[in-house]
């Protein structure tokens, strides 16, 4: 029989738990920008629930670089606008080079608009091996207005 004390759950074990993986300690984050009162830790960590927006307008981009390669099956993003009318475009990409190249994993839009579509929830299945990067690039407004960029939750498994 094997016993463990559960309070003390290692990365591996915290993933096979709650299903997501604990990004803290495995990966480290760079991110274009970010406002003081919604920091990347906000979108990231699951005892958070604000969500992460953008210091300044446009194109943002989030990366994740992970201390050691992860297997990936499912990406799964929260984002939400309840304020302005406006088109949306992210792309995912993955790298197992530590950056060296991204490969495309997704690149799509969604039309926000206050008094109807003001959530926008996406889960994508993947299998992808090996990745030492993870990249949401978001385009706020495709139409050049200056839109703010913010995701409620990345979470992965």
């Amino acid at each position: 029989m094997e016993k463990r004390i559960i309070t003390d759950i290692s990365p591996d074990r915290q993933k096979q738990a709650t299903g997501w993986l604990n990004l803290e300690p495995v990966a480290d984050v760079e991110v274009t920008s970010e406002s003081s009162e919604h920091p990347i830790e906000a979108a990231l960590l699951s005892n958070t629930e604000r969500g992460w927006r953008a210091a300044q307008p446009g194109a943002q981009s989030i990366r994740l670089l992970f201390k050691k390669p992860q297997d990936l099956h499912r990406i799964h993003l929260i984002f939400l606008e309840n304020a302005i009318k406006r088109t949306q475009e992210y792309v995912l990409r993955w790298s197992g080079d530590d950056g060296l190249t991204w490969n495309e994993i997704v690149r799509q839009q969604w039309n926000f608009s206050p008094d109807g579509s003001t959530r926008e929830t996406e889960d994508h299945t993947v299998a992808l091996a090996g990745v030492t990067g993870l990249e949401l690039t978001i385009t706020p407004d495709i139409s050049g207005e200056r839109a703010f960029a913010s995701l409620e939750k990345l979470r992965i498994a």
